[in-house]
């Protein structure tokens, strides 16, 4: 009989490319990785890894077990969300990962929510870009992630994941001191072209939103400086050194020499929560979606609660 967690540890290798890396991921030590897999070759009677320089490699027996395994921890994890639905129960672990402005915006008041209404359930939560989280959840490495889009841009869904939709954020234009429209109570944001701009780095869903969405109006985007985090953007903003496009959830406090101003026509991003086929019907997700969409800001209009695939 294989053993489960020796063919989660040699799934995590091959998923994550490396001994010290499924060690992370499974939160145990490399030594402890290394030992399931001897046990697990033993188990076999196959050699299952091979030195590939500094690294290991699988070899043809370890590639052929790695894809039993991948669906023997789909069918584990099934099981185990159809038992959580028989009992009802919201407990156990969730591990959760959120967009900057969400982890601000959303999540202390649904962590909150959840730790009183549901006791016995344990959320990790961790800050990452959808670009990063999403493939997490699609491999198992995290049970649930809150994504964005936007309006004229959808995300695309992976096959294996499903969705909830949790509000609509509207987002405005930062405008520095002296901007010659600064005054408007409207923009387009053709007007702009020819700006410079600000942007969160160049790995993350909403840098490359902002160079389409700003060539779609004849604007090759001129973006000078980057960072992540919209405190630092609109410090940039405040010293005269281009725009931003400034959501409404979790937004800090605007320096009062920079002017919001709302655009003409709406730039707004869309929230989802997403999570595995597999896990569907646990209590714990249903909960976490639940607390979500109330902790949704009173000036955001959640959307409906139905969840969707």
């Amino acid at each position: 009989m294989l053993d489960l967690e020796r063919l989660r540890a040699l799934h995590a290798v091959a998923t994550h490319g490396s001994v010290s890396a499924a060690a992370d991921v499974l939160h145990v030590t490399t030594s402890a990785v290394s030992q399931q897999l001897a046990k697990l070759e033993r188990e076999t009677g196959q050699k299952l890894l091979e030195r590939n320089g500094r690294g290991v490699r699988l070899t043809d027996a370890a590639v052929l077990l790695v894809e039993h395994a991948g669906r023997i921890l789909s069918l584990v994890e099934r099981a185990q969300s159809d038992l959580e639905a028989h009992r009802g129960a919201v407990v156990g672990r969730l591990t959760l990962a959120a967009f900057p402005t969400a982890v601000r915006g959303l999540l202390p008041a649904a962590l909150a929510r959840l730790r009183t209404d549901h006791p016995g359930l344990r959320v990790l939560l961790r800050e990452e870009d959808p670009l990063q989280s999403m493939p997490l959840v699609a491999r198992g490495d995290l049970d649930m992630a809150v994504v964005q889009d936007w309006n004229n841009e959808p995300l695309p869904m992976p096959d294996a994941l499903c969705k909830g939709l949790i509000c609509d954020d509207v987002a405005d234009v930062a405008l520095p001191p002296g901007h010659p429209l600064a005054g408007r109570d409207e923009i387009d944001l053709k007007e702009l072209a020819g700006d410079p701009w600000i942007s969160s780095s160049p790995d993350s869903i909403c840098c490359d939103w902002l160079l389409r969405t700003l060539r779609s109006v004849d604007a090759e985007p001129r973006i000078d400086h980057m960072a992540y985090e919209f405190a630092t953007q609109l410090a940039l903003v405040a010293a005269g050194l281009g725009n931003v496009i400034l959501p409404r959830m979790g937004r800090c406090d605007v320096p009062p020499e920079v002017h919001v101003v709302r655009m003409r026509s709406p730039l707004s991003r869309r929230v989802y929560a997403v999570w595995r086929e597999e896990a569907a019907r646990r209590p714990a997700i249903r909960a976490a979606t639940e607390a979500l969409r109330a902790a949704v800001p009173a000036d955001l209009i959640p959307l409906a609660p139905a969840l969707a695939r």
